[in-house]
């Protein structure tokens, strides 16, 4: 039965008993109790409105687990406070639920801290929020899945113009775990600039499995000669991490560094006046050095990206290190990820490649790896991390050089974790103190 139907019976009694009808009669013709009849005779005369026969709302008056009116207004300051901070230079642009949560962590320790859904009903009611923007749906790439740091860092060039026209090239690159960055600016984009720029990012970040860059010249060795091996590529082979190109004008793909890259230029190019590359790395400095130890990424739970990228052992390029002046090419695996045409074929180093088992527009990934005795390009369904994949082409790649060997030199050991190394320090002087005689043992 429905509401207007529940509706209609209740005027329906009302109308009979004020025409003359008994109660009892009215109970007899509806088919209802004499209680029921009663009650909404009360209603209406109490009321004297003929809405008082709707339903009344049954959600309880009290609500032991709502926020009181002290932690709403301890929300709603913390959300001020953040949007305060965040127009000025040197602090970061972060004013959500998770910001808000935080600040208020630190600022009432002994308060317990309301939910993440609680703080955002509350912001929402203060009229303290932005409606969010619909996204497209995302294009079915194959990509890597990392589930701790050092896996996966992904690397791209952000241009900002400084006053009277100079382009600035703001090399930034994240591990997609950690969300620890690294960045360095210069006045030009060449494949030299863009090779230091990672020896930066392998000295300070660590050596990951793999690096993922888009199809930008400097990265990728340039459009003029079919399969041309660039600068980068060979550097990459060189050290020990396995490139990967990203589809073209596909920016999703690299999704991690192009969201780092609106944090930067809010933080970095949107607050300070910035009028030569100096002062553009002297802020830029500052605001990675800031990130570093911040709290606001909600994937960390309240960790800082330093913490969560230190505490897994890593292999870091030593400071030693130079670029050489002819880069050799080393065995090694570089990967690519494509979309198939409507001919089934795919571009891969300015050279196509057939596909005839794939389907048109579908993504895919290949895998050019160089051995002592060749090169070979396999193409295939999933990324290298899938559960399941298909291999769909394989070809013999042409190489007009010898490849190298991997060398050892140019890598450091991984590093282990500040409190693996205490805890390993303990365990070895509890077995030697335990091996010693007493009065020895006491002098350790």
């Amino acid at each position: 039965m429905t509401a207007f139907t529940v509706y209609s019976e209740r005027l329906a009694a009302i109308h009979l008993l004020r025409s003359g009808v008994s109660p009892k009669e009215v109970a007899q013709k509806l088919r209802r109790s004499l209680a029921w009849v009663y009650k909404w005779r009360q209603r209406f005369r109490s009321h004297l409105s003929w809405e008082s026969l709707q339903d009344c709302s049954r959600a309880p008056k009290h609500h032991p687990n709502a926020l009181s009116e002290e932690v709403r207004q301890a929300i709603r300051q913390a959300r001020s406070e953040l949007e305060a901070e965040a127009a000025q230079p040197g602090c970061l642009c972060y004013i959500g639920a998770h910001a808000v949560r935080t600040r208020l962590k630190r600022k009432y320790p002994r308060m317990k801290p309301p939910s993440i859904s609680s703080i955002e009903r509350t912001l929402s009611a203060a009229g303290m929020t932005r409606p969010r923007q619909t996204q497209a749906a995302p294009v079915r790439y194959p990509h890597l899945r990392p589930t701790r740091p050092h896996q996966l860092v992904q690397a791209d060039i952000l241009p900002r113009f400084l006053p009277g026209g100079p382009c600035v090239s703001c090399f930034n690159a994240i591990d997609v775990v950690s969300r620890y960055p690294v960045g360095t600016q210069s006045l030009t984009k060449r494949a030299e600039d863009a090779a230091q720029f990672l020896i930066h990012v392998w000295q300070e970040m660590g050596i990951p499995d793999f690096t993922q860059v888009d199809n930008e010249s400097c990265l990728s060795g340039g459009t003029a000669h079919p399969g041309a091996l660039g600068k980068v590529l060979r550097l990459a082979l060189m050290v020990g991490t396995e490139l990967v190109f990203t589809p073209f004008r596909h920016p999703e793909s690299n999704g991690y560094v192009e969201r780092f890259h609106q944090d930067y230029t809010r933080n970095v190019w949107n607050k300070a006046d910035l009028q030569n590359l100096e002062s553009v790395q002297q802020v830029s400095a500052a605001f990675f050095e800031t990130y570093h130890q911040s709290s606001h990424h909600s994937a960390l739970e309240g960790q800082s990206p330093a913490h969560v990228h230190q505490s897994v052992s890593r292999r870091r390029l030593p400071s030693t290190f130079t670029l050489p002046k002819a880069l050799p090419l080393t065995a090694g695996k570089v990967h690519f990820i494509r979309l198939v045409n409507k001919d089934k074929h795919i571009s891969i180093l300015n050279m196509n490649w057939e596909v005839p088992t794939a389907q048109p527009y579908q993504g895919v990934w290949a895998t050019l790896e160089f051995t002592t005795w060749g090169a070979t390009l396999r193409v295939y369904d999933a990324a290298p991390d899938a559960p399941k994949r298909t291999c769909l082409a394989i070809y013999p790649f042409p190489l007009k050089e010898n490849v190298q060997p991997p060398r050892q030199e140019h890598r450091e050991s991984p590093t282990a974790p500040k409190w693996l190394t205490r805890l390993l320090a303990a365990a070895m002087r509890f077995l030697v103190q335990s091996r010693l005689p007493g009065w020895l043992s006491m002098m350790l």
